[in-house]
C-alpha cells in the first residue's frame, strides 16, 4: 500500500513496542501490514523498549511469533543502550550489576569485568542498576557499599513501574531509588527513554537520514525524541489523547490514532 505523506517524509522510524506496536501479546490493528509497507518502501526501522529484563533475541522471537519480521540489531533495549554507552568508555574495570542475566551479559559484552558474587563486589568501579524479579536485600547492600566507596552509578531507566496483567510491578526506577537513597547519591547517568543514550544507540543502528520516533507516551517517547533533536509521532493506542497532545510541551510533530494510521493515513 502507498505510504502517507507523513511516513514518506522520513528515512528511518524508531518504533516503541509496548502500547505502540503491541499491547500485551496482541499487535495493534494492522501493525504488521504497516511495518511490511515501511520495509517495502526502504525505510530503516529500529524497535525501542525500556525493558531490561529480556535480551534483544527475546523480542525478536516475539516479533516473529506475532508476524513481524525483525533482526537482532534492529531491537534496542535499555540494556543494549547500556552496552553501547559503556563500550564507548576508554576505561575498563569491575562492574556490579543489579539486573537480569540479559543486563549482566550486556555489561560484560561492553568489556567490563563482572564482579557479582566475588569478594570484589563492594569495590566495583561501576554499579549498573536494572529491575528484575530476583532483586533482594543482598544486592541492595552490595551496591550501596560500592557506591559509597566511589563507584560510578548508572541506572538503566527511571521507569517506576511497568504494566502486568495483575497490575503494575516495580520497575528499574524503584530499585535505582533504593540505591540512591541508601548511598545518598543520585545516579551519574540514566540510559533508557527519555534519556539521550537510548536514542544515540538507535540512531547509530539506523545511520544517517531523517528520523521519526514513534511512541505512545508523551513524557517518555515524545520528550525523548525532543531531547534527541528528532521528530516525534504520538500514537493514541497507549491511552494518550489528542487533547493531551495539544497541551504537551514538547508537542509531538504528528498525532495518529495508531501506527497503521500514521503509516497509511486516516
Amino acid at each position: 500500500m502507498t505510504l502517507s505523506p507523513r511516513a514518506r517524509a522520513y528515512d528511518h522510524l524508531l518504533i516503541d513496542l509496548d502500547g505502540c506496536l503491541w499491547i500485551g501479546d496482541e499487535l495493534t490493528e494492522r501493525a504488521a501490514e504497516a511495518l511490511s509497507a515501511l520495509r517495502d518502501a526502504g525505510k530503516g526501522i529500529a524497535f525501542l523498549t525500556n525493558d531490561v529484563r529480556h535480551a534483544p533475541e527475546d523480542f525478536v522471537r516475539k516479533l516473529w511469533r506475532l508476524g513481524v519480521r525483525a533482526a537482532v540489531n534492529e531491537v534496542v533495549t535499555a540494556g543494549a543502550a547500556v552496552q553501547h554507552l559503556l563500550a564507548e568508555r576508554h576505561d575498563r574495570g569491575g562492574a556490579f550489576v543489579i539486573g537480569s542475566q540479559a543486563l549482566v551479559d550486556h555489561v560484560a559484552d561492553a568489556g567490563l569485568r563482572i564482579v557479582n558474587n566475588t569478594p570484589f563486589a563492594t569495590r566495583a568501579d561501576l554499579v549498573v542498576v536494572g529491575g528484575h524479579e530476583a532483586f533482594d536485600y543482598r544486592e541492595l547492600r552490595t551496591a550501596t557499599q560500592a557506591v559509597l566507596r566511589g563507584a560510578e552509578l548508572i541506572g538503566a531507566t527511571r521507569d517506576a513501574v511497568f504494566p502486568m496483567p495483575d497490575g503494575p510491578w516495580p520497575a528499574t526506577g524503584a530499585v535505582l531509588a533504593a540505591v540512591e537513597t541508601a548511598s545518598g547519591r543520585l545516579a551519574d547517568r540514566t540510559v533508557g527513554k527519555p534519556e539521550a543514550p537510548m536514542y544515540e544507540t538507535a540512531l547509530d543502528r539506523v545511520g544517517a537520514g531523517r528520523t521519526l520516533a514513534v511512541g505512545d507516551r508523551l513524557e517518555v517517547d515524545v520528550a525523548g525524541a525532543s531531547r534527541a533533536g528528532i521528530d516525534a509521532a504520538l500514537v493514541l493506542t497507549g491511552g494518550a489523547t489528542r487533547a493531551e497532545a495539544a497541551a504537551a510541551d514538547p508537542a509531538p510533530t504528528h498525532v495518529a490514532d495508531s501506527l497503521a494510521a500514521l503509516v497509511f493515513g486516516p
